[in-house]
């Protein structure tokens, strides 16, 4: 049963999720664990893509998206939709606004949530959906 972390960013935060996205797939590549992160559509995995080569100037994170790069040779996976994610993932980052595909086959899942009306209303969602499932809960609130 994996751990669930909602990270919730504050409303006077500066950032969105795409950013603390990237901020939590560094910390997870630095600790020396695989990562996928869903995301719900082509347009978001490139996005995210563009941002994890850019957000920082002193860090690299090895990614790529899935259908694009070695998954035995890449960090950190970028799924374009509702996929599966991959053979040996430790962390999944879900950046869809339903309960991702896989769960159980990860050891934690991150659930960054921003200001947005609609990513809000989805994370209660799923939080409410994990906790009468009796997953492990944690909520950290953050300002980027």
């Amino acid at each position: 049963m994996p751990r669930i972390d909602f990270y919730t960013l504050a409303a006077d935060s500066g950032g969105d999720r795409l950013l603390l996205t990237c901020r939590l797939a560094q910390r997870a590549y630095g600790e020396g664990l695989r990562v996928f992160v869903a995301t719900p559509d082509l347009g978001t995995a490139r996005t995210l893509d563009l941002l994890l080569w850019t957000f920082r100037d002193e860090s690299f994170v090895p990614h790529g998206l899935v259908g694009e790069t070695d998954p035995e040779l890449t960090a950190v996976l970028i799924g374009r939709g509702p996929g599966e994610p991959a053979h040996g993932t430790q962390v999944l980052i879900n950046l869809g606004l339903e309960v991702p595909q896989g769960l159980d086959t990860c050891e934690r899942l991150l659930e960054p949530i921003d200001q947005d009306p609609q990513v809000r209303a989805a994370g209660r969602r799923r939080y409410a959906h994990y906790q009468g499932l009796g997953y492990p809960l944690n909520h950290h609130e953050l300002r980027i």
